[in-house]
């Protein structure tokens, strides 16, 4: 017995070698566990509870645990065995942003308690297509309060619901917003991957300091219907992932027209690129890359804490140079600083506000609040004691509601064209257009607004981080850090509407290239494994079988 014993535990610790680690394993890691039996999606779950367990209170990524994620992995197990397979992402957790409706047990609430206790009609589209093609929805990630669209005085990732989110790379890290819990959990593996939105940042800007890929898609590429608005000239609902593999797989599942989303419609192809097959290691070969300076000098004058970002960006063009691609560098975009300067954008998000919010509240199946209007929300959240009201503000609200108008209004299409106008002919588009360009390039930390007012895609990869000796920043609100050692940082690819099959390719080819995300370390991270979960369920099933004293037994039952 005592040989057998040994060489059973032998095989066992074969078997726990061969399991991905959970803070770097990506989907095909996953899936061919899952096939080959190596684990079950009920390990993962457990696994990733665990992992959510141990950091969330802490960090506060997430808010709330599907309390039938078991129960649906336990049935796609099952589906598995019986030869039925959805795909790539079948019995794979993922977790999703606290405004995109799931239209199950859990609460869709963007941080509020306004909407603490509404009930949707259905689930988002999104929420929709991730479940048909077999993920399981973990859970739900915290976020800057209404998507950052409440205060003019807080910080990211602070909202009623779900207390202050903090980055996983200093402490008291900024992480930034407002898909703050997204990009944290995500770093940490706390799943697979996991959902944000964005209106102008809010997917890019957790990613960047959040050392993960983000891909903020075309507005229209993916349906934002049941998902708490701000913009509908600009909201749209992407991935964030530990690579641009993962990141593309899941687009790939929630792309797509709906009629639910009539901005889908805008979709110029009858069948979904192949992102996947887009991820190619030779796909900067032959691009030419451009580089708009004057954005970079617009915000960067010489400050030093921004010196490793643009050393370490400037290295990223000699990576370019060498992997083939053309970088045609010192681009003047004449329309950006017109842009910025003209308010076109706050008028236009502030106008959407008004009208897509009320388009919300109208569509819920129960609003307990009896909220109807953004007027209403502010006297709800002005009373509440717990919406942090007055110390974090209410003055975006105030300054929409003083506009006197919708986005139906004349001085809202005015504003609206405006901004496509200096963002496209004069930016992106016109770039593009003029120097025969394939993507623009530039540090994520100065990207965001030019693809949000125009609608267009970025891809956003890590880059580096915060060397040792850096100064500590703090945000303006005082309570988090923004610079610091360690603090990451990444380079975002960006082009025309519709262009992520190409935009995902540059960014895989970088990516393969440096291998950066790798290299910089969380200050905190979970110690839970898929081997302690399978070695726990083994243990607890042999005790229910009397049998806890025979390790043969024990070990033969995960062999």
């Amino acid at each position: 017995m005592g040989k057998s014993r040994h060489l059973l535990t032998q095989q066992w610790q074969n078997k726990a070698r061969a399991l991905p680690s959970l803070l770097e394993a990506g989907l095909e890691d996953l899936a061919s566990g899952l096939e080959s039996g190596l684990f079950t999606s009920v390990d993962l779950v457990k696994a990733y509870i665990a992992r959510i367990d141990e950091v969330n209170s802490t960090l506060r990524m997430v808010t709330q645990i599907n309390p039938d994620a078991l129960s649906i992995a336990a049935e796609l197990d099952t589906a598995r065995t019986a030869g039925t397979n959805h795909g790539p992402l079948h019995g794979i957790p993922i977790l999703l942003k606290d405004s995109i409706a799931t239209g199950d047990k859990m609460e869709n609430t963007a941080g509020s308690y306004a909407l603490l206790g509404a009930r949707v009609p259905e689930p988002s589209t999104v929420a929709a297509k991730l479940k048909e093609a077999g993920a399981i929805i973990l859970g739900k990630t915290s976020l800057s309060q209404w998507a950052n669209f409440r205060s003019f005085n807080s910080s990211n990732g602070w909202s009623a619901i779900g207390g202050q989110t903090e980055g996983a790379y200093y402490p008291r890290q900024d992480p930034s917003g407002s898909s703050s819990g997204s990009g944290v959990a995500t770093a940490l593996g706390l799943a697979l991957a996991a959902i944000g939105t964005e209106t102008d940042g809010s997917i890019i800007s957790p990613a960047n300091v959040n050392n993960v890929v983000g891909i903020k898609p075309t507005v229209g590429l993916t349906s934002r219907y049941m998902v708490v608005p701000v913009s509908e000239h600009q909201d749209t609902v992407g991935p964030m992932a530990r690579s641009v593999k993962d990141a593309a797989y899941i687009l790939s599942a929630i792309a797509g027209k709906d009629p639910k989303d009539n901005y889908t419609s805008a979709i110029p192809f009858e069948t979904i690129p192949d992102y996947v097959a887009a991820c190619d290691p030779s796909a900067l070969s032959g691009k030419r890359i451009g580089v708009p300076r004057n954005v970079i000098r617009y915000w960067f004058h010489g400050s030093p804490e921004m010196d490793p970002i643009m050393t370490a960006f400037n290295a990223a063009l000699n990576t370019l140079r060498a992997s083939n691609a053309t970088v045609v560098d010192d681009l003047i975009l004449p329309g950006y600083e017109p842009l910025l300067a003209g308010g076109f954008e706050t008028v236009v998000v502030e106008a959407d506000f008004v009208t897509n919010l009320a388009g919300y509240f109208s569509k819920l199946a129960a609003n307990p609040h009896n909220i109807t209007s953004l007027a209403d929300l502010q006297s709800f959240t002005q009373s509440h004691p717990f919406e942090g009201f007055p110390e974090r503000d209410t003055l975006i609200w105030e300054e929409a509601l003083r506009l006197g108008h919708g986005n139906d209004s004349p001085l809202f299409w005015s504003n609206y064209t405006a901004q496509l106008y200096y963002a496209g002919p004069l930016g992106i588009t016109g770039a593009l257009a003029n120097h025969s360009l394939d993507a623009l390039v530039l540090p994520t930390e100065f990207v965001w607004t030019l693809p949000a007012v125009l609608g267009a895609p970025v891809v956003t990869v890590p880059l580096g981080k915060f060397p040792q000796g850096t100064s500590k920043v703090r945000n303006r609100f005082g309570n988090l850090v923004t610079t610091a050692p360690n603090v990451p940082f990444g380079i975002s690819f960006f082009a025309e509407r519709f262009s992520e099959e190409k935009l995902i390719g540059l960014a895989y080819a970088f990516e393969q290239r440096t291998k950066v995300r790798a290299t910089v370390e969380p200050y905190i991270k979970p110690k839970t494994e898929l081997a302690d979960v399978i070695t726990e369920g083994i243990r607890l099933a042999a005790q229910q079988k009397g049998a806890i004293e025979r390790t043969d037994i024990w070990m033969e039952s995960s062999l």
